[in-house]
């Protein structure tokens, strides 16, 4: 079993910075791929990043590419999501997920994620 838990989200101004960090338990962490996705009120959840087993391949969400980067540190279980440039439509819940396997063409469907996380509140005011 493994179990995920997000932390760092909060309230912060268009233009500025946060870093989100999933913490993983389980045996498995190192062997998976890991994403975040988002959900805005009355949307879709949606894929922001993800990143493989190794660390070696990750991907990134047109609408966050430059702005957005996901790393893990699987000596200490974590995954992070650093963004900046932050915009007032990325306010979302933010949920950290932990894939099937080392890595997918398909990793940017929700499907393919096994675990999810409780999500954190990411708010960008204008």
């Amino acid at each position: 079993q493994v179990q995920l838990v997000e932390s760092g989200g909060g309230l912060v101004q268009a233009g500025g910075s946060l870093r989100l960090a999933c913490l993983a338990s389980g045996r498995i962490f190192s062997d998976a791929a890991m994403a975040w996705f988002r959900q805005a009120p009355g949307k879709e959840r949606e894929f922001v990043a993800a990143i493989s087993g190794s660390g070696a391949i990750t991907s990134h969400a047109e609408s966050v590419k430059g702005r957005f980067t996901i790393s893990r540190d699987n000596a200490m279980n974590t995954i992070d999501l650093r963004m900046n440039s932050l915009k007032p439509e990325d306010t979302a819940v933010y949920y950290c997920a932990a894939g099937r396997s080392t890595y997918s063409s398909t990793w940017r469907q929700d499907s393919w994620y096994v675990y999810w996380g409780q999500g954190t509140q990411v708010t960008v005011s204008s």
